[in-house]
């Protein structure tokens, strides 16, 4: 090849960047998990506001559950079962759903 010679490459690369996809967390309502326990697990682990967690919580115990966060996959489900964690721990029967947006 002669130091004349130029190179032209006519070509594209399409790069396709997808968002990963979202899960809810959501908490179902019983009978036996204290709000207290649960706006405390909303602040603590999901960060929401006091009012915030309060309102969340009414939501819950009157519609029978309520979305705690939206997240990837992988923290949705190590909050998810962070937080089952703590309240078996606690001796609370609180139920946790991760379901796709």
């Amino acid at each position: 090849m002669s130091a004349d010679t130029e190179i032209v490459l006519d070509e594209k690369v399409d790069l396709e960047i997808k968002q990963p996809k979202r899960y809810k967390v959501v908490f179902l309502n019983d009978d036996t998990t204290p709000m207290e326990f649960v706006i405390n697990v909303l602040m603590n682990i999901f960060k929401h506001t006091e009012d915030t967690a309060k309102d969340i919580t009414m939501q819950i115990h009157e519609e029978g559950s309520g979305v705690v966060g939206v997240y990837t996959y992988e923290i949705a489900e190590q909050k998810a079962v962070e937080t089952t964690t703590l309240a078996r721990n606690h001796g609370f029967q609180l139920q946790i759903r991760v379901e796709e947006e």
